[in-house]
């Protein structure tokens, strides 16, 4: 399915080990490096805040890991299904992740984001996430490495209330 469907519900629940077919399956069209499946369990067994979108009559669509910090969120992977991008999924995932933080009493969300991911660059900035920083050379890429940009979200500012 591509195209943005008008009005299709959505639904965040928890993830869990059988929602890592469709989750990997995700990854894999996502990123020259994805996580492996270890990565998933790893991160379920350490009870990282782990969430999976489901979209009516497409399924899982994206999904989102969290580790607490603490006093901080951070964001650790944050992926829609490249058919369903652009169709505001990523914004309600992310949503989701401001309103957990907020609920386990955490100040900020911090994450790394690609440099070259200009639509997640876009995304974070849109909902109010600043630039702390660059990390050099922190991802493998297929040309060698590729630097992450430190990004955070104060959860005592506005944008971050909104």
């Amino acid at each position: 399915m591509t195209g943005c469907a008008v009005g299709m519900a959505t639904m965040l629940t928890l993830m869990t080990v059988a929602d890592l077919d469709r989750v990997l399956a995700i990854e894999v069209g996502a990123y020259s490096h994805p996580w492996s499946r270890g990565h998933f369990i790893d991160s379920l067994a350490a009870g990282h805040d782990a969430r999976v979108l489901i979209e009516d009559q497409v399924g899982l669509v994206g999904y989102s890991v969290c580790s607490a910090g603490v006093d901080e969120w951070h964001l650790l992977n944050l992926t829609v299904a490249r058919d369903r991008r652009r169709c505001g999924l990523g914004s309600r995932l992310l949503d989701a992740v401001v309103a957990a933080a907020r609920d386990h009493g955490k100040s900020a969300v911090w994450l790394e984001v690609r440099a070259g991911n200009a639509g997640a660059l876009a995304l974070y900035r849109r909902h109010g996430f600043e630039t702390n920083g660059i990390r050099r050379n922190y991802y493998p890429d297929r040309a060698g490495r590729e630097d992450a940009v430190l990004m955070s979200l104060s959860l005592a500012s506005p944008a971050a209330a909104a």
